[in-house]
């Protein structure tokens, strides 16, 4: 009998910049919390990935206050998730640190949701999505602002991921 993590199954990735935080002049980046614009806006990106069907197997989360606080809005609005990992090396993290983390992804899991910061976030959507020309794609590319997400599918196990090997479904805005 075949190896279950051995099958190509669909696999679901979400990209999520964390939501709006107060200004990084008042306090230590780290402990940024969200304002309320910001929880509303997470709590917006939670309904919208409730309405999109989306539940996580595993959440990939920065450990900054901010990433934290999105993921709670996220998760309070309905969003379940099998496992949370807060992973320091989310934090400031760019295309390549990302990947190294959502390689470590469980092959049986199907849907991984990753909260994290700009620019890595936006560079790894980028990077990752095949078609260079939808006006998702374009639009992702030009900006990519506190609770912007990207929800992309792809095939191969988690490990393999790498460049333009996954399709981008949808990229959004979700505001409270």
């Amino acid at each position: 009998m075949a190896d279950p993590s051995d099958l190509l199954i669909d696999r679901t990735l979400v990209l999520l910049r964390h939501a709006k935080a107060v200004p990084p002049e008042s306090m230590p980046d780290l402990e940024r919390p969200l304002t309320d614009r910001g929880r509303a806006d997470a709590a917006a990106a939670g309904r919208h990935l409730v309405a999109q069907g989306i539940e996580a197997d595993l959440v990939l989360c920065s450990p900054s206050k901010r990433t934290r606080e999105t993921w709670k809005q996220v998760a309070e609005a309905g969003v379940g998730a099998g496992d949370v990992w807060y992973d320091k090396r989310i934090y400031n993290a760019g295309t390549d640190e990302l990947l190294d983390v959502v390689h470590e992804a469980p092959a049986e899991t199907r849907t991984v949701v990753v909260v994290g910061h700009a620019p890595g976030i936006p560079w790894l959507a980028d990077e990752l999505a095949l078609d260079g020309t939808s006006p998702e794609r374009i639009e992702l590319t030009q900006k990519y602002p506190t609770t912007g997400l990207a929800i992309l599918h792809l095939t191969c196990k988690w490990a393999d991921l790498a460049a333009n090997e996954a399709d981008l479904v949808q990229y959004s805005v979700p505001r409270g």
